[in-house]
């Protein structure tokens, strides 16, 4: 599997809001389940949120409210918003792809992941 990039990280004040991207060119992210993760210094990786195959949407209970998983099939691109951004929120935050989803925060067969792009929250 091609590897995802993310991009649309940056530094905000808290209140703020950041547009995150995920894709790769060509790739269909509506075959897969999509899932946004986190991780920040010294802390282990956290599942953000999901959106499976059939468009339905799952979120970590830290998140819910302020943050939106959607995917637009014809740019090919898994967004993540994030809205009333705090401190609590910066981490690197990457992609990956699955060949399902299985509930909240549960994903079967991994194909590929990102780099991450950094948010930084103050």
């Amino acid at each position: 599997h091609v590897q995802l990039v993310e991009s649309g990280g940056g530094s905000v004040q808290a209140g703020g809001s950041l547009r995150l991207s995920c894709g790769a060119p060509g790739y269909t992210y509506s075959r897969y389940c999509m899932g946004w993760f986190r991780q920040a210094p010294g802390k282990e990786r956290e599942g953000v949120a999901s959106i499976d195959r059939g468009g339905v949407t799952s979120y970590a209970d830290s998140v819910k409210g302020r943050f939106t998983i959607s995917g637009d099939n014809a740019k090919n691109t898994v967004y993540l918003q994030t809205n009333s951004l705090k401190s609590e929120d910066t981490a690197l935050y990457f992609c990956a792809s699955y060949s399902d989803c299985c509930g909240e925060d549960c994903y079967l067969d991994f194909l590929s992941w990102g780099q991450g792009t950094q948010v930084t929250v103050s």
